[in-house]
């Protein structure tokens, strides 16, 4: 089923506090750490050989671990975090996870690290490149586009669905989004199975952006009758990490947060 999650993961990291501003799933440091153990060679080609040799045992450990579970996981990518012996693992079909350097566990959720006047999460940059990727990949037809009025300045993506209710107030302040130069991409992201036929009604609309309006207000919309891009684009929600709507990105993949009023919107670009 589409919408079912393996149950791969062991435990949280840190909770966060930050307000809720999402419709829940009905169903930056530039220098990263580069060792994995004390016995690493701290500099040289040495270090880089070490370093990619364990980073390719940890990711035959995780394969095993996962085939001997049934977990029908694919390593993708795996990097050092800044955390010793802690690694950010980019998986295929669902949300990335840490793991231990050992490969005996694995971390689904935020690690943040203390210390400085606001939290920072140490996968934020690892997690934003691979998003970055995935989001240059979208076409444009394929996406529910409210351009920006007059000079693009920004260009966000947000995965909605038409039945959230924070995705109601963001759309709200459309107009005055895009009156700030932000252009906005909605990307379909039904937070459960009984939402996905008005999405897929939504993206075979002629004019997605009337049927969404109709959407919102619950008015029935025709069946979808065409090829569509729902499924593709809720998959690439969970590969990203979105556990609810609206979850706004900006070009660099960059996660700018849940529901945000157009001022904090523009704000949270301009810096």
């Amino acid at each position: 089923m589409l919408f079912t999650r393996s149950n791969i993961f062991m435990a949280c990291a840190l909770a966060s506090s930050l307000a809720v501003t999402a419709c829940s799933n009905s169903n930056n440091d530039e220098q990263k750490q580069s060792t994995l153990t004390a016995s690493t060679p701290a500099t040289g080609e040495a270090s880089n050989l070490s370093e990619r040799n364990a980073q390719q045992r940890l990711i035959k450990t995780l394969q095993q671990h996962f085939k001997k579970a049934n977990i029908n996981a694919k390593v993708l990518e795996i990097k050092p975090t800044e955390v010793p012996n802690l690694y950010w693992v980019n998986l295929e079909g669902m949300s990335s996870v840490y793991a231990t350097a050992d490969g005996q566990y694995i971390i689904q959720g935020d690690v943040l690290r203390l210390g400085d006047t606001k939290v920072h999460n140490v996968s934020e940059n690892l997690q934003a490149a691979s998003n970055k990727k995935l989001l240059a990949q979208l076409k444009t037809e394929d996406l529910l586009v409210y351009p920006a009025k007059g000079k693009t300045q920004h260009v966000v993506y947000v995965f909605t669905d038409s039945s959230c209710p924070y995705c109601h107030k963001l759309h709200e302040q459309m107009s005055e989004i895009n009156a700030k130069g932000i252009e906005v991409r909605y990307i379909a992201w039904p937070r459960g199975e009984q939402f996905m036929p008005t999405m897929e009604s939504i993206w075979c609309s002629a004019d997605r952006q009337a049927a969404f309006a109709q959407a919102i207000t619950g008015a029935t919309l025709p069946t979808a009758n065409c090829k569509n891009p729902v499924r593709a684009q809720y998959q690439l929600g969970l590969n990203m990490g979105v556990n609810g709507t609206p979850a706004i990105y900006d070009v660099n993949g960059v996660y700018l947060g849940g529901y945000l009023s157009a001022q904090e919107l523009t704000e949270r670009l301009n810096n």
